[in-house]
């Protein structure tokens, strides 16, 4: 297992999904959890404005909900270290990240949320994957 996705990111923890990798333009809808690199999670997942998000927009699992995020990749529309770390994601793989500032939320943070330069762990689940095709 390659420990560094890229300068900034360490892959801490694999599991290794189905079918074809994740690549530049694909759809991936994704689920996170975030942490502090003390422990202290981070609310990625807070459900309490459910009336925001549809009925499809959450899976559970172990007693635990996550929101599906979607991305396409290329595009930036993640924390850049958690698009980083879809690449070469397959459906149903994991991973667990340990990312560095610039990569995670920088010298500002999220007040109120994330200190400012804050190393963050994420784990990273890839629940499904729609393949670019140009046309």
């Amino acid at each position: 297992m390659d420990k560094n996705i890229k300068k900034g990111i360490q892959l801490l923890e694999e599991h290794i999904g189905q079918g074809r990798a994740a690549q530049k333009g694909d759809s991936v809808v994704y689920n996170i959890r975030a942490y502090l690199n003390k422990g202290d999670e981070v609310l990625i997942n807070d459900a309490r404005d459910r009336e925001r998000w549809p009925d499809n927009a959450f899976t559970k699992e172990n007693d635990y909900e996550y929101i599906n995020f979607q991305c396409i990749l290329g595009r930036r529309q993640a924390v850049a270290a958690v698009e980083y770390a879809l690449y070469g994601m397959k459906k149903g793989g994991y991973r667990k990240i340990k990312a560095s500032p610039h990569l995670a939320y920088g010298k500002e943070g999220i007040p109120g949320k994330i200190p400012e330069n804050a190393v963050i762990i994420f784990e990273i689940w890839i629940r499904d994957l729609f393949e670019y095709k140009k046309y």
